[in-house]
């Protein structure tokens, strides 16, 4: 149980890293929401549409539509009309979007590493502090 709770806390940490670095870098900056569109397009291999996204996400159509409002603008996704049914919007992948999916990956992968290294220097830490208090007496 605690382990689990260790876990989520790593991930946590993980997140704000990672958000904090895209907030801190060039790139855009993105919604909670813009991001979970952004991220099932990318992550998830089928197709999406506005609808579909909507359902994944739990989240109405109007709300799918104002997150690819601003990922389109910023180039990162773009809608094209369903030439099957054209009553259907399919969401579409850019290189620029992917490129930002790179990004992502590379600050998670860094904080990732960071926090292993951190952690395995702690009990280092810890035991030359312990070291000095001995010494110290």
């Amino acid at each position: 149980m605690a382990q689990a709770a260790e876990k989520a806390e790593d991930l946590v940490k993980t997140l704000r890293d990672t958000v904090v670095a895209l907030v801190r870098g060039e790139g855009p900056d993105l919604s909670a929401r813009q991001l979970a569109v952004f991220l099932t397009c990318y992550l998830d291999e089928s197709g999406h549409t506005v609808r579909g996204l909507a359902a994944s996400l739990n989240v109405s159509k109007p709300a799918i539509t104002r997150a690819l409002d601003r990922l389109s603008e910023l180039d990162l996704a773009r809608r094209k009309v369903d030439p099957l049914d054209r009553r259907s919007v399919l969401v579409q992948r850019t290189p620029k979007g992917a490129s930002y999916l790179k990004e992502i990956r590379s600050i998670m992968g860094t904080t990732v590493r960071d926090a292993g290294q951190s952690a395995q220097q702690e009990p280092k830490v810890a035991t030359v502090r312990r070291l000095r208090r001995v010494a110290a007496a």
